[in-house]
């Protein structure tokens, strides 16, 4: 007579490994998942605020030569020389006197060329602005970032910022300027065309220019405009 099969009654130290690491797997993951949702969270429903550009020497000097074509109305006020140098303080004129000049286009400038680095420091001429608010240039889109702070007495995100961005396309083309939204999104959700008024991918001009106002003036004084990287050129027309 045979005897019955031994059962194998030892333990399992491989199944008990196996079961370790999944375990142990299983915390890792959650930690992980744990960590880029507290730091998504505070990125994009609650971002700090932006720093502001600041220009070096030379991009100060070449933005403030800008600044100075177009404000014509400031007189340069030559260095004085010679005998002039030795005139009392009462005789000199102050720097800001308008000096009376006929009106003349002769010679005027109609093309306006900003960096993307100038357009920035331009807002932190006004700090809070330029916390609040950054834009890009790239080829053909102008885009910005904007943070709204909410009122702290708003159900659940009271006293949070709001986080906006948008693109605007901007070109030229056909002989006139092409001005179309490409999008806003809140927090880094697009809002739906629907709710945009169906304007989205839509040329402003193209679509508004023909019943008067607005975008046909518009128009009608741009002879080009150009948005490349870190770049927008604007002229003028007569």
């Amino acid at each position: 007579m045979q005897n019955p099969p031994e059962l194998n009654t030892s333990p399992r130290p491989a199944s008990n490994r196996s079961t370790l690491k999944t375990v142990l797997l299983i915390v890792a993951i959650a930690a992980v998942t744990s960590v880029l949702t507290v730091w998504l969270t505070t990125r994009y429903l609650f971002p700090v605020e932006f720093k502001p550009v600041t220009l070096d020497a030379g991009e100060k000097k070449v933005l403030d030569a800008k600044i100075e074509r177009l404000d014509q109305s400031r007189p340069v006020q030559p260095s004085p020389r010679g005998p002039a140098a030795g005139r009392s303080r009462e005789s000199r004129k102050p720097a800001d006197t308008l000096e009376p000049e006929p009106y003349s286009e002769a010679g005027a400038r109609r093309e306006v060329t900003f960096t993307e680095r100038e357009l920035n420091a331009l807002l932190a001429t006004n700090t809070d602005l330029a916390r609040k608010l950054a834009i890009d240039l790239s080829e053909n889109l102008a885009s910005a970032k904007l943070l709204v702070p909410l009122d702290p007495d708003m159900p659940f995100f009271g006293g949070k910022v709001l986080k906006v961005t948008a693109g605007m396309e901007l070109r030229f083309a056909e002989g006139r300027p092409v001005v179309a939204l490409k999008g806003i999104s809140l927090w880094g959700v697009p809002i739906p065309n629907a709710w945009l008024g169906g304007i989205k991918n839509v040329d402003l001009v193209k679509e508004f220019g023909g019943q008067g106002g607005f975008w046909r003036a518009f128009a009608a004084g741009v002879e080009d405009i150009h948005v490349e990287q870190e770049r927008l050129t604007v002229r003028l027309r007569e």
